[in-house]
């Protein structure tokens, strides 16, 4: 073959091939709503299922958000396994380790997605954790402050707008379904896995900003889910890793876990997960955590409720959920499956073992323990979620359009003004606040040729993280410097706090201002040592830091402003703190937010969601500056 026939033939090609992609429609998103068509589209369906297609639809697996070529082998284990296990549908993901969030780009996630839709023969359905938005494992698109810092604003509209933002940029990469909102009450201060996940400790006001969070995703085409039933916010332990049980009795229940969940069933919400908790007030069997608990899932949530939406588990590889099927191999994946399918589950994720979960239920249906019209009840449901969506009609989305749809500047200000509008003043005792900047601008960079002000080192800020290579307190560094660049800033992590204990209370002593910034917020799964030995999990500044911190307020309290950049309650370590702000979230705009807080670019408008113990009260809050400084430390 010559050269220019080869040409030929190889123009032919790519053109054939863009004509071909370009002929698969793509999803048009509108909103969450089931049509006659998309009904009779299920229920044929459905007919046409094998009974191994029919549980295949029942699991969900995760898929990571990253490049990854379509020959590459980790591809194809995983469209081999999708296509053997008939996938319903994934969780999309990031890459997790060693406490580090490895986000990838938009681009990357449409194109999994995609990828994933082309090679199945069945519409899958997409999920995330998308519980901030986007910008949660995704650089660059819109990421809203936690769900706390909503309670803080107090404006259900925020709510109801970061539903809809969410819901546009989520569907444009080809994610129908969020887990989330969190309907948990967090009436524990010592919670560590919800904290700052939470709205708040008022059950009305939780209940109030997930109904509006449901009605701005329904809008956008975003499925929603109320999470985690019958409630995860009075507990102690993380069930990523330990068995939380919720001790209160049925009163308990109705009037602070269940109005939520109540709320948002109201509102429509299409899923509810349920928790791998422990309530014996509900089912006092030994290890019947609320998954596996058939009082729980049908009597509670289907039939005293009313609820007829999808009922989801936790992830079944969770430590609070594989700890009562501790069976060898992949018998206790296979129980684990059957008995939450059992107690009126109809979607399972993430099995600690897919092959032993996958199999072992199909063993339970043709063994006659769960019959086939139990799995029909099912899959129907989650064929009607599909179509509800538009999966029916489409399933894959167009990549030229993600650039215009995710990351809007309006919706990076909409992400903003929420996080401004949560910063709460505390405590003030007038003499930290407001802080002076000595820069040319407050919105200019550090400028290497700028002369150094006079008033060099008299401003110090401390960042208490639990790791200093983690990106907290990065975006709140750059903005310090930005008002006043020659501040001095030192990175602190329970690994290094006693050994720059004297170099930090120096520079303490030498500044006229210092600013404590402590980075505390639920990390799924971490565990640390207590003075015991024993493993625990806790939401707290460790104790290493936290003494270096107190022994800062006891020099220094009256010059020292502790911003607590994520959870309010850690003000109970250090009690003698004189002027506090809280934020309620760790993200980059919440870091901003705190900056400009602390110079009177904005005011403190915010009030606590929470009840701080020997600190404050629920809807307490100063009113703080609400212009430019022109005084304060100098």
């Amino acid at each position: 073959m010559n050269r220019g026939v080869l040409l030929a033939v190889l123009s032919i090609s790519v053109c054939m091939s863009t004509v071909s992609y370009a002929k698969e429609p793509f999803q048009i998103p509108g909103p969450v709503h089931l049509d006659k068509k998309g009904e009779k589209w299920a229920r044929e369906s459905l007919k046409k299922m094998s009974l191994e297609q029919k549980i295949g639809q029942m699991f969900m697996v995760r898929a990571l958000a990253q490049f990854t070529n379509v020959d590459s082998p980790d591809y194809i284990a995983l469209r081999d396994t999708m296509r053997k296990c008939h996938l319903g549908g994934f969780g999309l993901t990031v890459r997790w380790e060693d406490g580090f969030l490895y986000k990838n780009e938009p681009l990357e996630a449409a194109m999994v997605t995609n990828q994933l839709q082309k090679d199945s023969d069945f519409p899958l359905i997409f999920a995330a954790d998308f519980e901030h938005g986007l910008g949660m494992r995704l650089n660059g698109a819109t990421d809203f402050p936690q769900a706390m810092a909503f309670g803080a604003a107090n404006d259900v509209d925020f709510a109801r707008q970061s539903g809809r933002i969410t819901a546009q940029e989520a569907r444009a990469i080809g994610v129908q379904w969020n887990w989330f909102p969190d309907a948990d009450v967090n009436s524990n201060p010592a919670n560590p896995i919800i904290n700052t996940r939470s709205f708040g400790e008022d059950p009305k006001r939780v209940g109030d900003m997930a109904a509006a969070y449901i009605a701005g995703a329904h809008e956008y085409g975003m499925m929603t889910t109320a999470k985690h039933f019958p409630g995860h916010g009075d507990t102690e332990s993380d069930s990523h890793v330990f068995v939380p049980v919720v001790k209160g009795d049925t009163a308990h229940l109705d009037t602070i876990e269940l109005p939520p969940f109540r709320a948002a069933i109201q509102a429509g919400v299409d899923a509810v997960m349920v928790a791998h908790v422990l309530v014996p007030a509900l089912d006092s069997g030994p290890n019947r955590v609320a998954t596996i608990s058939s009082a729980i899932v049908t009597g509670l949530l289907k039939e005293q409720m009313g609820f007829h939406g999808l009922v989801i588990t936790d992830a079944l590889d969770m430590g609070g959920l594989r700890q009562s099927f501790p069976q060898e191999g992949s018998e206790g994946a296979a129980r684990a499956a059957v008995e939450s399918v059992k107690a009126g589950n109809d979607v399972l994720l993430m099995p600690f073992d897919l092959d032993g979960s996958y199999n072992g239920l199909l063993r339970a249906v043709r063994s006659g323990e769960i019959s086939e019209s139990r799995i029909d009840q099912s899959v129907l449901k989650i064929l009607r979620a599909k179509a509800s969506v538009g999966l029916n009609k489409a399933k894959l989305v167009d990549i030229h359009a993600v650039n215009q749809i995710v990351a809007k500047p309006a919706s990076l200000e909409a992400a903003q003004e929420v996080a401004d509008r949560a910063v709460t003043l505390v405590r003030d005792n007038h003499r930290a606040l407001p802080l002076k900047a000595t820069g040319k601008g407050t919105k200019a960079p550090p400028n290497s040729y700028q002369p150094v002000a006079e008033t060099r080192h008299r401003t110090v800020l401390l960042i208490f993280a639990d790791d200093s290579r983690s990106d907290s307190g990065r975006t709140l560094d750059h903005e310090l410097r930005a008002r006043i660049p020659d501040a001095r800033v030192y990175y602190i992590d329970p690994r290094d706090a006693a050994g720059m204990t004297q170099l930090v209370l120096t520079a303490v002593q030498e500044s006229q201002v210092a600013i404590a910034a402590v980075y505390e917020f639920p990390v799924a799964g971490r565990v640390v040592r207590a003075q015991d030995g024993a493993a625990v999990n806790a939401i707290a500044v460790q104790e290493s830091s936290a003494t270096l911190l107190q022994q800062v307020l006891r020099s220094a309290a009256e010059k020292t402003i502790v911003v607590a950049v994520g959870s309010p309650y850690i003000a109970a370590q250090v009690p003698e703190v004189q002027t506090y702000i809280c934020t309620f979230s760790n993200g980059h705009d919440s870091e901003l937010s705190a900056v400009k807080a602390m110079f009177g670019e904005i005011p403190m408008t915010g009030r606590l969601p929470v009840t701080i113990p020997n600190i404050a009260g629920r809807g307490a809050g100063l009113t703080g500056v609400a212009q430019e400084s022109s005084g304060g430390p100098q």
